[in-house]
């Protein structure tokens, strides 16, 4: 992959990155707050705050896939299969920018998981 594609890839992962970022922060602030004395109010508030932990936990999760796809663009391995060595398309590299393998090999592993 050309340099060039490799800067705009990281420029949008750094960008969807702080998006993250901020966002997860938004999201443990709201956890923070406190919760009401009247127990049917603290019961749905309680509710709302393990959904809102489980979008937090999603962003983490995304955001590790971003890191990680970063340091692959700085040991020059981004967009290569780590599974089978071969380019991942780019096509699915535009869709899904932190892909660590190309299409087949997530098939198989899909595949081997169910």
């Amino acid at each position: 992959m050309p340099a060039a594609m490799h800067a705009d890839v990281r420029a949008k992962l750094e960008a969807k990155k702080q998006e993250l970022e901020a966002r997860l922060e938004r999201i443990t602030a709201n956890l923070r707050r406190g919760y009401h004395a009247d127990s049917k109010e603290r019961a749905k508030e309680l509710e709302d705050s393990e959904v809102v932990d489980a979008l937090g936990n999603e962003a983490r999760n995304e955001i590790a896939k971003i890191s990680a796809a970063l340091r692959r663009i700085d040991a020059g391995d981004f967009g290569i299969c780590m599974q089978c060595g071969v380019n991942i398309s780019p096509k699915r590299l535009e869709a899904y920018p932190y892909a660590r393998e190309c299409i087949d090999c997530a098939r198989f592993d899909e595949q081997r998981r169910t």
